[in-house]
């Protein structure tokens, strides 16, 4: 063996054992740590002695009451082609064209409401939102914005619980926490909340403004329906027209009188693109009749 070169001592011996054992030697890696990316260590926490918070687990889907939507004559997520589905297929077309043409994160929130109550905007409102999340590129968020009479998680059967109220009066409150998942693929509910004396001014607030901006960028493929309350029954569709990029005004045509109509649209001047729907139109026996094709080839 040839001594070193500098003291004629010998050189030491080769270390022996694989990558694993020498870097468990060299580094201090424990074993059964699992494995850490390289590089500087991380620096220690402000108070190690602080237990780190829990993380907090996903929330369970909550199962749309399918029943009770077919017993109401509305869209059930799953169910055949029908005429009703149709219709809401071209008016929810209208939405996302504006929603492309428009701003990039504002158009994708759509106001629905009426001018009076009784005129179908919750109606409208849920089978949007469900035709909306049979979309593929799209997850809708259904936000039950009428304070006075909540009646989205009613109609859908879902439990309700802390929502949109809550979190603009309290700012501890994480809006996203009060969001409810359901069964239905890319379709959640956030609830109206407790009611409040206040409602108006909390949604004319900077903080409504923030809130509401925050839940548009937290998801780009987030689209936000409101079911607000009518125009001319509360202020509070007036207030949420101006967070909003889209508005669509149901109209009953056995109800909604034309001076209510041009009255509620004024109102609703907050927002640029204001869309009518007509709503309870009744089918001539020779007229177009959307899902009779459908009809026709399940008879063939």
């Amino acid at each position: 063996m040839r001594g070193d070169p500098i003291n004629g001592a010998p050189p030491p011996p080769r270390r022996r054992g694989s990558l694993l054992e020498r870097a468990v030697e060299r580094y201090g890696f424990q074993p059964g740590a699992g494995l850490r990316p390289m590089g500087p260590a991380p620096a220690p926490a402000a108070n190690p002695a602080e237990p780190a918070a829990p993380s907090v687990p996903a929330r369970a889907p909550e199962p749309i009451d399918r029943v009770r939507l077919a017993e109401r004559g509305m869209l059930v997520p799953g169910g055949p082609v029908s005429a009703l589905a149709e219709e809401f297929r071209l008016v929810k077309r209208q939405l996302l064209l504006a929603a492309r043409e428009g701003d990039a994160t504002r158009s994708r929130s759509v106001l629905v409401c009426s001018a009076q109550p009784d005129e179908g905007k919750t109606f409208c409102s849920v089978n949007l939102a469900l035709s909306l999340a049979a979309e593929r590129d799209l997850e809708v968020l259904l936000v039950d914005a009428d304070f006075a009479k909540p009646d989205v998680p009613d109609t859908l059967g879902i439990p309700s619980g802390p929502g949109l109220l809550d979190a603009l009066a309290d700012p501890t409150i994480d809006v996203e926490g009060c969001i409810i998942p359901t069964d239905v693929p890319n379709l959640s509910v956030l609830p109206a909340g407790a009611r409040s004396d206040n409602d108006t001014e909390l949604l004319a607030s900077d903080r409504a403004h923030a809130l509401l901006q925050r839940l548009e960028r937290a998801n780009p493929r987030r689209l936000m329906v409101f079911d607000s309350a009518p125009v001319l029954a509360a202020s509070t569709a007036t207030a949420l027209a101006e967070h909003v990029g889209q508005v669509l005004v149901v109209v009953r045509a056995d109800r909604t009188s034309e001076s209510d109509l041009r009255e509620a649209v004024a109102l609703l001047d907050g927002c640029d693109t204001v869309q009518l729907l007509l709503n309870a139109v009744s089918l001539q026996p020779r007229g177009r009749r959307f899902g009779s094709y459908y009809e026709a080839e399940e008879e063939a």
